[in-house]
């Protein structure tokens, strides 16, 4: 009798008809009301059109989704408005009905819609509590809406502060969870929040599109931008003791993008060996210990080139030595250092020429990005300082190129540059949940590959090889927090040589092979995944062969 092809596809639908609560005809009226009604469930609408028995109604619906039921005949004893803002409530069809210590009974009448659960989950977590989550009828809940309605005036004040404490929530829930970035996304038909989280975006919650006016009017009363302005604007939040927060606007076609970077202030540096770099003081002594010369980190944006500058600063830095950074911005404020941020009437150019009449040991500068700085910091390194500074490129040996081509000559380039360093950041397995994993043919046939193109052999004896599986520790991700893989190119005379001669960077990356300890970024990735530190899956998404 249940095979109509409309309850077929409706196995909910099915479900009723089996256990005998609905007739074949009346899921088809089911389903045809639905047509008109598309924000409301198949339970919903049967318990709307009181079609059957409420109590077996509910608990079919509990056994069929998995969630614990909750009849909400009475009045319950708790007001609901002092855990969740009004407008939630009735536009989620979710209400507080317990309080037990810190536990709070929700009841919903769809708990299988996972972005609002995650996002009221997200608004009580921050306020100490933990929720469990109860199925209930529809018509129970709009009962209890109706109920509220009425509450007094002292509520709708709070109900104006939720937005104030739903921002500030998640701010501080992507300061508990590391995140880097914090991306509000309004979309056609809501708004996506997403935290950047050891390089990967994750979807956090999602909200409403009711909800964006009001939600991005408060970010940008606490960033100090004009509300009235819809085009770019930049601000910056620091509500939150020890961080700075960057943030940025931009509109897009279904309103205002923000994006909004974490920076923690009063940052106690890395050591070198924590991110990752080769455990031997000699090798970074050869790579920065140096005067008459200038030192880059290569690699595109976001690959951790800053981080490792001011570990290398931290590793430099002694009472007698002056150094002095030119930043945009200064992301990390460290003590005892000369920080300098440009901006629109300061560049890095103009910043550096004032910094060298400073009597500086140390010049850092942030980026090298175009001829007149790049030609100020080589003359920096001929003229008795140590110059670190970042550069974009694919690898170490590019650099070089890239510094050819900012109008430098060979010359110069040769008599300052003295160490390139290209890393990549990849994630760290976790330590917590991490699993044995023994390697593939696949595996080993890559191994293979990369020997044939380095001529770097690989010791496959007593390898340690790991797997994700996610835990609480590291939000069931598998990995936690991330660490960098490098290449390190020291000069020699004879590369100087070449390049004051104008050799091609494929002849000195042959010869930097052959005849130095140069290894490309792949050689230590791969020794990283060989010892239990990452894993194939992410250094491939970051170097390729």
């Amino acid at each position: 009798m249940f095979e109509s092809v409309r309850s077929k596809k409706n196995p909910i639908g099915v479900e009723f008809i089996k256990k005998g609560l609905l007739t074949d005809a009346q899921v088809d009226r089911v389903l045809e009301y639905q047509k008109d009604h598309k924000d409301l469930r198949f339970a919903e609408i049967v318990d709307i059109l009181d079609m059957c028995d409420k109590s077996k109604l509910l608990d079919t619906l509990a056994e069929k989704i998995q969630v614990t039921p909750v009849m909400l005949d009475e009045q319950i004893d708790i007001n609901p408005v002092q855990y969740l803002p009004r407008d939630m409530i009735i536009n989620y069809k979710a209400i507080p009905f317990d309080v037990d210590g810190n536990t709070i009974k929700i009841a919903f009448s769809d708990p299988q819609n996972a972005a609002r659960v995650k996002e009221i989950e997200l608004l009580l977590m921050n306020k100490g509590f933990n929720i469990e989550i109860y199925v209930t009828l529809y018509t129970s809940i709009m009962q209890q809406i109706s109920n509220i309605r009425n509450v007094s005036t002292s509520y709708v004040d709070k109900e104006e502060q939720d937005i104030s404490k739903l921002v500030d929530n998640i701010i501080m829930t992507a300061i508990e969870r590391r995140a880097s970035d914090v991306h509000v996304e309004p979309m056609e038909d809501k708004v996506r929040i997403r935290y950047r989280i050891d390089g990967e975006l994750l979807t956090i919650t999602e909200l409403p599109k009711s909800r964006q006016d009001v939600f991005i009017g408060r970010l940008k009363s606490m960033s100090n931008m004009h509300q009235e302005i819809t085009y770019d604007q930049e601000g910056s939040i620091n509500d939150f003791e020890g961080y700075s927060i960057r943030v940025s606007s931009q509109k897009n076609i279904n309103g205002e993008k923000f994006v909004l970077r974490i920076l923690r202030k009063n940052y106690d540096a890395r050591n070198l060996f924590e991110l990752g770099f080769p455990e031997s003081n000699e090798i970074v002594a050869r790579a920065f210990d140096k005067r008459n010369s200038m030192v880059l980190i290569c690699a595109p944006t976001g690959e951790g080139k800053t981080t490792t500058l001011y570990s290398v600063i931290d590793y430099l830095d002694r009472p007698e030595i002056n150094i002095a950074s030119i930043e945009n911005p200064v992301e990390r404020r460290i003590e005892g250092i000369n920080q300098i941020e440009t901006g629109p009437n300061v560049t890095f150019a103009s910043a550096l020429r004032t910094v060298l009449r400073q009597d500086p040991d140390i010049v850092f500068v942030g980026e090298i990005r175009d001829e007149e700085t790049a030609r100020i910091a080589i003359e920096s390194g001929q003229t008795g300082h140590l110059v670190l500074s970042t550069i974009h490129t694919i690898d170490a040996i590019e650099a070089i190129t890239r510094i050819r081509k900012m109008g430098i000559s060979d010359y110069d380039v040769s008599a300052t540059l003295v160490t390139t360093i290209s890393q990549r950041l990849v994630r760290r397995l976790c330590n917590k949940c991490k699993k044995p994993h023994e390697i593939t043919d696949d595996e080993k046939k890559y191994i293979e590959k990369v020997s044939k193109l380095t001529g770097y052999k690989f010791n496959l004896d007593n390898i340690e090889m790991y797997e994700p599986v996610g835990c609480k520790y590291c939000n069931d991700v598998g990995y936690y927090e991330r660490i960098g893989v490098f290449e390190i190119l020291c000069f020699d005379e004879y590369i100087k040589d070449m390049i004051s001669e104008g050799k091609s960077t494929i002849d000195i990356r042959k010869y930097a092979l052959e005849n130095t300890d140069y290894e490309p970024l792949i050689v230590d990735a791969v020794n990283k995944v060989l010892s239990g530190i990452t894993t194939f899956d992410e250094i491939k998404k970051k170097i390729i062969i």
